[in-house]
């Protein structure tokens, strides 16, 4: 079943809001983002890079490690009232008009290819 991003932050915020704790401080949740990002880069090496895992070395995957860092974004975001949705809609925004013509398109691309044959 597919979910929007404000149903994964309907969902977190449940989760989260069973717990006396509730969210953690802004500071915590970036400090808890970058520990993800640092797995993610560690899965990363080891499956496109030239690192190997030690063995005995726990069987993590990039979608794991991926879903943790939805997980706080999603968490971070509710935290501090952002709607992610609106969020990703702003830097959508800022890519097809800033950044329009800041990398090759495929269709332009095939178009400058046939008017050189």
């Amino acid at each position: 079943m597919e979910k929007s991003l404000a149903e994964m932050q309907r969902e977190v915020d449940r989760y989260i809001s069973q717990f006396k704790e509730g969210y953690f401080s802004p500071l915590a949740m970036l400090a808890r983002m970058t520990e993800e990002v640092g797995e993610l880069a560690r899965e990363v090496n080891h499956s496109h890079g030239e690192k190997p895992k030690k063995s005995g070395e726990d069987d993590n995957s990039i979608e794991l490690e991926l879903g943790d860092i939805l997980f706080i974004t999603l968490c971070f975001a509710n935290s501090l009232n952002i709607d992610l949705t609106e969020a990703h809609d702003r830097v959508m925004h800022k890519f097809n008009t800033r950044d329009k013509d800041r990398w090759t398109r495929i269709d332009a691309e095939a178009e400058r290819e046939e008017n050189e044959q």
